[in-house]
């Protein structure tokens, strides 16, 4: 990864107003669709970082804190927060807007990993991130926490391998005596 990018170049901003289709019985939006508006806007957040196609690899830490309402304006924002050679993560926050009331919650969080392919649906090179903000380095310094726990957790990564997550899990005790 020789070029780089800053992280801010790839926020996206997303908003859409729930309607009924898009409700269940309790008159709140669908989990689902709710993910779904989720993966686009971290999806363009991605290929805005890269410019190229991207596919979604994991949604993961998807918090659902509060119901969205019947009426309510979402608004999703998405921005890239580190990349690893193919693979970008990409933080999305929700908040749902109560016009009439002038009342704004934050309702979800999420991470979502992105691969940029080539025009033959292989992996290829992004650029490396540059966070600015202290919210963006924090984001920054997390990612790969959050990445080793991801491999982990899917058994494509040893738990001994995972340098960052040792502290975490005490794996240097654990392995010292055994």
């Amino acid at each position: 990864m020789t070029k780089k990018k800053q992280a801010s170049q790839s926020q996206v901003v997303m908003t859409e107003m729930v309607l009924p289709n898009d409700t269940n019985t309790l008159h709140n939006l669908m989990g689902g669709k709710l993910m779904h508006w989720m993966d686009i806007v971290a999806a363009i957040a991605a290929q805005k970082h890269s410019n190229r196609i991207v596919v979604t690899a994991a949604a993961d830490s998807i918090s659902f804190k509060h119901p969205i309402a019947l009426g309510n304006v979402v608004t999703l924002k998405a921005q890239v927060t580190r990349a690893f050679n193919s693979s970008m993560e990409v933080f999305i926050e929700v908040w749902a807007e109560d016009i009439p009331a002038n009342k704004k919650i934050q309702t979800h969080r999420a991470f979502f990993t992105f691969v940029a392919v080539d025009q033959n649906g292989r992996p290829i090179e992004v650029p490396e991130v540059i966070p600015n903000t202290p919210e963006e380095v924090e984001l920054y310094e997390g990612a790969l926490r959050r990445r080793q726990l991801r491999l982990v957790l899917a058994k494509r990564m040893d738990p001994k391998d995972a340098v960052e997550l040792k502290s975490i899990f005490n794996l240097d005790e654990k392995v010292e005596k055994k």
